[in-house]
């Protein structure tokens, strides 16, 4: 069980593919799913990306907000928003560099990228849940982060 569980979410501020400044505040008041990734433009994360925009829909009906966080800079994560037609908040976490993913335990020293990891939170912005792989190829099941979210 991550020590996160139970805790306030670390806050933090980070910039948007459209280089719009985005507060961890801004997620308070409904249920929210803070997804890191480790590598936009890979496969993977391509397709959880994906899962995440084709079940917007879903999300709009639970009142969740979603962001997905990488630590690669801003003019990537705008190409891969823009390629992929992610209309949710992609945010960088380039400098200082995985200092959001450290925070929430998901950075990776060995490679220098978030884990993949998904955190929910509840309306207050208290961790209930943390979703997370063994390695990162392997990818997370898009209806476990659902079921995660709607038990909250």
């Amino acid at each position: 069980m991550s020590s996160l569980i139970g805790q306030p979410a670390p806050a933090f501020e980070l910039v948007t593919q459209n280089k719009e400044k985005f507060s961890s505040e801004s997620l308070k008041g409904r249920k929210s799913m803070i997804v890191f990734i480790p590598f936009p433009f890979t496969g993977i994360c391509d397709g959880e990306g994906c899962a995440i925009r084709d079940g917007l829909g879903e999300l709009n009906d639970m009142d969740a907000n979603v962001v997905v966080i990488t630590c690669h800079a801003v003019n990537l994560t705008s190409r891969w928003a823009q390629e992929y037609g992610f209309d949710f908040p992609v945010l960088s976490d380039y400098w200082p560099h995985g200092a959001v993913s450290m925070a929430y335990g998901a950075f990776n020293d060995k490679v220098g990228a978030a884990n993949r990891m998904t955190v929910i939170l509840d309306e207050e912005g208290i961790v209930r849940d943390v979703i997370a792989t063994e390695s990162l190829g392997v990818g997370r099941e898009h209806q476990v982060q659902i079921d995660a979210l709607a038990a909250v």
